[in-house]
């Protein structure tokens, strides 16, 4: 059983993103493109548009054409968009605009004025429309005319290509085109991060509905401009915060001509604008750019994925973690596997539980599984690699003869008490510490020393995990 999702993503420590000239913070603009794209019937649509707009509550008009709804998505070609290019223009903003094939068709000079700044345009699809119910071949030659059409109206392919309304095949489908830079079809990080579709690295550069002008025209939205300015704030100066700490992040600013474009709430986006500028060290960049930038610094680097191995394959690896006991391997391979577990803390986790859930036999059979320290295996040099390396690095293969016949007395003494051999994660202490362990721990009851050795079992299980990541 596999689960496809990614819950792990860039881990802990995510790649240090070092943007250009040291910049804290890359700072993002994208200016969806979507009038004359929209649902109308005037575009072989069978009804009328009824997302982001000012009509509260609007519902789809089953074939008619809704007057004010298309007078709405036509302000923001016709009126929203030049104020907007006016005010980037003014501040030397770059911007990505996401945009629509059809819509772009539809706006010739709003094309060459984005050209003529040098604006990225990126592919927001052939029309805006959902895609969660297109057929398979359907939606990829959708894709294939939006690439047809984008070209033909801008003058070149786009690099990058955003959905936005996508069915679970979009990002595959995108992918195998094999000449996109980034897709933005995700929102589920703060930087750009590599999936594997197909045998092929795609990189991934996330978008954002939150710092997103479409909350004015949704549920639990933005009510006022200055709404819009203070969150948008307070997520620049966390991300700027976490930069100057070392963890350099991308902040993406999602815009429609439609929305940001009236006077109102432009007031806010300039003064937001105008915060920003006032900082040092921030990267105002294309998606492009930071598609390329990742590209030439964070490439992908292809590994054996412990969810994608196969049984024998993945027994054979790991199979030795918990010592001579690879039936363990064995279950967890056929627990639900997925990109979580392809590091060490996630394969620590599912070989644990395995060994959690067994019987308390079969717990046992996996503690006397483990040598002695410094016992007859260790003598008759029979001990496994992993057991030779660890008990080697507390110097435990040079124990004086005095030392010797102190592990040997203990040993005895601890298996005859409590019926398994005396077992502590070496790498974590020194032969000092371990002798004054294998003291106190004799002590023990027998099902509190129960509990403490099979802590210790998943300790050196995770050590070696670690040594093997």
């Amino acid at each position: 059983m596999r689960y496809i999702r990614d819950m792990r993503g860039l881990g802990p420590n995510p790649p240090q993103a070092n943007w250009p000239n040291d910049a804290k913070i890359a700072v993002q603009f994208v200016l969806n493109y979507e009038e004359g794209g929209e649902n109308c019937i005037l575009h072989g649509d069978k009804a009328s548009e009824a997302f982001l707009s000012e009509i509260v509550g609007a519902a789809a008009w089953p074939n008619q054409r809704h007057w004010n709804m298309e007078s709405i998505y036509e302000y923001g070609a016709r009126a929203g968009f030049w104020r907007l290019h006016r005010l980037f223009k003014a501040n030397s903003i770059p911007v990505t605009v996401f945009g629509v094939a059809s819509a772009l068709a539809r706006s010739p000079e709003q094309v060459s004025a984005m050209i003529s700044e040098k604006w990225e345009i990126a592919s927001h699809g052939k029309q805006w429309v959902e895609h969660k119910d297109m057929p398979l071949e359907e939606e990829r030659a959708q894709i294939k005319e939006a690439i047809q059409l984008h070209t033909e109206v801008v003058g070149e392919r786009p690099k990058g290509w955003y959905t936005g309304r996508c069915s679970e095949n979009t990002v595959s489908l995108v992918a195998q085109e094999k000449n996109f830079s980034y897709i933005s079809d995700s929102y589920a990080d703060d930087l750009p991060y590599w999936v594997e579709i197909k045998g092929q690295e795609q990189l991934i550069v996330p978008y954002t509905l939150d710092c997103n002008d479409m909350r004015f025209a949704t549920t639990q939205g933005f009510n006022a401009g200055d709404q819009f300015l203070s969150y948008l704030k307070d997520t620049f100066d966390f991300l700027y915060a976490e930069g100057k700490a070392g963890q350099p992040k991308m902040m993406s600013i999602g815009l429609h001509c439609r929305l940001i474009g009236r006077p109102g709430r432009t007031m806010a986006l300039k003064r937001f604008i105008d915060y920003t500028r006032s900082h040092q060290y921030v990267w105002f960049a294309k998606r492009i750019e930071i598609a390329e930038h990742w590209h030439k610094n964070h490439r992908a680097v292809p590994f054996e994925r412990p969810s994608q191995m196969s049984k024998n394959r993945f027994v054979a690896v790991y199979g030795g973690v918990f010592e001579h006991s690879a039936w363990i391997a064995e279950t967890a391979y056929d627990l639900e596997l997925g990109p979580a577990h392809d590091c060490a803390a996630g394969l620590q986790n599912i070989l644990s539980r395995v060994f959690r859930s067994a019987s308390e036999e079969q717990r046992l059979a996996v503690l006397r599984s483990h040598p002695d320290l410094a016992g007859k295996l260790a003598q008759a040099k029979r001990l496994s690699l992993s057991s030779k390396s660890e008990q080697a690095s507390a110097g435990l293969d040079a124990l004086t003869d005095q030392e010797h016949t102190q592990f040997q007395a203990l040993n005895k003494a601890y298996v005859e008490k409590h019926g398994f051999p005396f077992i502590i994660a070496v790498r974590d202490n020194t032969k000092d510490s371990i002798l004054n362990a294998f003291r106190a721990r004799i002590r023990n009851d027998r099902n509190a020393e129960l509990a403490t050795a099979c802590k210790q079992v998943e300790r050196i299980a995770e050590l070696r995990l670690l040594g093997l990541f």
